[in-house]
């Protein structure tokens, strides 16, 4: 049996299933980034598989994938220091303590 692109977007389903359902239901920040990461890790994931897959010659898919690998480091460098911002603040990284902007 050989590993086809359906295999490939199964996995990146998967992937992308699992980061929405942490974005969804977990409260604290760090975990909430983590599922952001897992979604962008599937949006690589798909973008290799199809750029094996439908056009082996270019290398569209990959330098996509290294644009949001860049975007997701900048992203989480963002993410943790606002994080870590807010902790110091507040003394809690749960997103429902987060009612500043709240009338």
């Amino acid at each position: 049996m050989t590993v086809g692109l359906t295999h490939f977007l199964i996995l990146g389903t998967i992937l992308f299933s699992l980061g929405l359902y942490t974005v969804f239901a977990k409260r604290s920040a760090i975990a909430i980034l983590m599922g952001i990461e897992l979604m962008l890790n599937a949006v690589n994931v798909n973008l290799i598989a199809f750029n094996r897959y439908v056009a082996p010659e270019s290398h569209i898919g990959q330098i996509f994938s290294v644009f949001v690998i860049v975007v997701a480091a900048a992203e989480v460098a963002v993410g943790l220091a606002l994080v870590i911002s807010i902790y110091r603040d507040r003394i809690s990284t749960n997103v429902d303590d987060l009612d500043w902007l709240k009338w």
